[in-house]
């Protein structure tokens, strides 16, 4: 089973890329602002709370991601997936030492962290693209753009250090063709596969 977390600020690619890589290695994408989203389009109480976080372009507490998560997971280990692609989490290192140890319970590892590189310039003009057709107000203010990817500086690119200091970090340029990035990425999880 390989394990990936696909890192990157707000618009950088990561749902891009997800599908695509779900689609080739057979892995269960967990996306935490799909499920957010989904809880919110069915006025759920967590999709109600998430949804004042969201709104002001901060994170959602740890402790409802985390308890979510892991029921996600252990729903898709019964369904004998060969893996998980996670999306958008873990934003903060207590996010992040959460998850090693809920997968070291289950004998699963993190085995890659696919870090998308791309400028805040790039990134606001993504971010608005995506709000003029997808309908998500979170993607058509410029200061809720702004706040997010701030937040993303401040909290969530500490992460990448974590997984750092495991020797589990890959750089991608996030910039460019669709196709290369995604080659690029293959690359990386394909030399991961080979090892175990």
């Amino acid at each position: 089973m390989i394990n990936l977390i696909l890192f990157g600020p707000p618009g950088s690619g990561k749902g891009t890329q997800s599908a695509k890589l779900v689609d080739k290695y057979a892995l269960f994408h967990i996306s935490t602002g799909d499920i957010f989203r989904s809880e919110i389009s069915n006025q759920t109480e967590l999709g109600l709370e998430a949804k004042r976080f969201m709104d002001g372009g901060n994170l959602v507490p740890d402790s409802v991601t985390i308890n979510m998560l892991a029921k996600h997971v252990d729903a898709a280990i019964t369904q004998g997936v060969k893996g998980f692609i996670f999306d958008g989490f873990p934003r903060t290192i207590p996010q992040a030492e959460a998850l090693d140890m809920m997968l070291a319970e289950r004998g699963l590892e993190m085995n890659a962290v696919l870090a998308l590189e791309v400028s805040d310039d790039e990134l606001r003009t993504r971010l608005l693209a995506r709000g003029a057709t997808s309908g998500r107000a979170d993607d058509t203010n410029i200061d809720t753009i702004n706040n997010r990817i701030q937040v993303y500086k401040n909290q969530t690119e500490a992460v990448a250090e974590h997984y750092s200091k495991q020797n589990k970090v890959f750089n991608i340029p996030g910039i460019g063709e669709i196709e290369s990035i995604y080659a690029a990425l293959c690359d990386v999880i394909d030399s991961k596969l080979q090892k175990n």
